[in-house]
């Protein structure tokens, strides 16, 4: 399991959470495709395109873009709704 970070983007103001918690599979909307990030996967840092963040094929989070980065059983992502 690892950490998930998911923040909303906000201009000039504080990010807001969007979910926060332990995961062992996160499906992302990569702009050159999707790709699943799964426990102790190596650092990445990507932009996400309009779609759809899936967590332990439970949650669903739907993005119009952003960016995310997984380092040391981390991941954060700051999106656009």
């Amino acid at each position: 399991m690892f950490h998930v970070l998911i923040l909303k983007d906000k201009i000039r103001e504080k990010e807001e959470v969007i979910f926060e918690g332990e995961a062992s599979s996160v499906l992302l909307p990569g702009t050159d495709g999707e790709f699943e990030v799964l426990d102790f996967h190596k650092p990445i840092m990507s932009r996400l395109k309009k779609g759809s963040i899936i967590v332990d094929n439970k949650k669903e989070l739907r993005i119009k873009s952003g960016i995310v980065k997984m380092d040391h059983q981390n991941l954060v992502a700051v999106v656009e709704k």
